[in-house]
């Protein structure tokens, strides 16, 4: 039997296994045979409800994937979410692209607030990469949404790719497949190619998007890294974490041993400083609770799901338990939440971050 594709991410369509890549149920694939028009439950779920679906790339594939970037001649334009570097970096990526060009693509520029300086994030990207391994030809902020230096990227690559191909790698959520459509579009004047036409790919849903010059540009599937908050929320409350607006910044003024909750999905404790205000940065429709530090943990069990949303209920269930996290702050300082936002604090000030088991909770100088 012909092999028969998914037209949105190009993975080979399977009704057996509901885990892996390609899996589209039996009336569903009838259905597409007839009309031409067949995508994986993944990819129609994506689609039409933005649902993020946890498919299982094996590790063979996932190895299989990182040593067919890694032995080939190409530029490997890694895509990392803003909000959450910790969260959208590829585990073991410098190993394996060790001798290509990597440019570093931080997406989803639009969500900062207006006196966020590019050239700040810029640097903050750049030093974490070097945490990882990365060394990044360069670093350039886009949003594929609003589609902003779109055409600043399509120069980029065409300077650095210098007649190779280019493979496009990120994790779940980062906005990577619309980011390809964005460059396909200015490219070639075609909307949303990726999702609407088929293109040849492999057993490791690889896309192909054929250049002038007889090169490539690989669509990668998007890896499933277990840190990132968005796994543990339905699709209904994802934008608490995806924000689509830009943030407006909010003030709290706290006293010694007051904590804020950041709904349900992380916690801020000031245990110690003068009186300060402490800005937060996060979806503008994100419930912040004041409230004291002393039996603040018996509040978060009695409230979480109720007063304290997301998580919700149904939630609870699967959401990790909130780990915490120490700091001694001596200057203005970001503690970020990875892949919810951030809170500013002016110290000094001795202050606890709480965030799920596995989220990490960074500190850098403040962007703003």
């Amino acid at each position: 039997m012909e092999e028969i594709l998914c037209i949105g991410c190009g993975a080979p369509i399977q009704t057996q296994d509901k885990t892996s890549l390609g899996y589209t149920p039996q009336s569903a694939l009838d259905k597409g045979l007839e009309t031409g028009e067949l995508y994986c439950q993944r990819c129609f779920r994506l689609r039409h409800y933005n649902e993020i679906t946890d498919v299982q790339l094996s590790d063979d594939d996932f190895l299989k994937l990182l040593h067919e970037v890694g032995d080939s001649h190409a530029l490997v334009v890694n895509v990392v979410d803003i909000f959450d570097f910790n969260g959208s970096v590829i585990p073991g990526l410098s190993r394996f692209v060790a001798g290509n060009d990597v440019l570093l693509v931080g997406n989803k520029k639009d969500i900062l607030p207006k006196s966020v300086k590019d050239k700040k994030v810029i640097q903050w990207l750049t030093e974490r990469a070097h945490e990882e391994g990365l060394r990044p030809i360069d670093v350039l902020l886009t949003s594929a949404q609003n589609k902003a230096a779109i055409k600043e990227l399509i120069g980029k690559i065409e300077q650095y790719r210098k007649g190779r191909d280019v493979y496009v790698v990120g994790v779940t959520n980062v906005g990577k497949s619309t980011l390809i459509n964005a460059i396909i579009q200015e490219i070639s004047g075609d909307k949303d190619i990726i999702t609407t036409s088929r293109f040849p790919g492999t057993t490791l849903d690889k896309i192909e998007i054929p250049l002038a010059d007889g090169s490539h540009i690989y669509d990668t599937p998007g890896i499933i890294h277990r840190h990132q908050m968005a796994h543990y929320l339905s699709a209904k409350n994802l934008k608490y974490i995806s924000p689509r607006k830009g943030i407006k910044p909010k003030t709290y003024q706290l006293n010694p041993e007051q904590t804020l909750f950041l709904a349900g999905l992380g916690r801020f404790d000031f245990i110690a400083g003068e009186k300060q205000g402490f800005t937060a940065y996060f979806d503008n429709e994100l419930k912040l609770h004041r409230t004291k530090l002393e039996g603040a943990s018996d509040f978060y069990q009695k409230h979480v799901g109720s007063l304290l949303v997301p998580p919700t209920k149904k939630e609870i269930e699967d959401f990790p338990e909130l780990v915490r996290h120490e700091f001694t702050i001596k200057e203005k300082t970001d503690v970020v939440f990875s892949g919810l936002g951030w809170l500013r604090v002016t110290g000094p000030a001795k202050i606890a971050a709480w965030a799920p088991q596995g989220v990490a909770v960074l500190v850098r100088k403040a962007i703003i």
